[in-house]
């Protein structure tokens, strides 16, 4: 009988586990968030509380800050995965 799927993170963890993600993406760029913020087109105080784990994004302003850091979105979004328990 096949395994099932490891559950996915708390909606907590998720936030957390991307705003840092983002944090590091940006900050590997050399870019503040004011910079990165204007980029994407978002409020100053909206990319910083993403940074904290404090917002739950749309997929919109993900692909935004993706493009904003001139990645792929899979990229951005590749923490969640990184994140996740090996399955054995």
């Amino acid at each position: 009988m096949p395994r099932p799927y490891p559950p996915a993170p708390s909606k907590a963890k998720a936030q957390v586990t991307f705003g840092a993600a983002l944090r590091g993406f940006r900050e590997a760029q050399g870019l503040t968030q004011e910079g990165l913020a204007e980029r994407a087109g978002l409020h100053t105080n909206y990319v910083s509380s993403v940074e904290r784990g404090e917002r739950n994004l749309s997929l919109h302003n993900i692909a935004r800050l993706a493009y904003a850091l001139q990645m792929p979105v899979s990229a951005l979004m590749a923490c969640l995965d990184a994140a996740r328990p090996a399955s054995h």
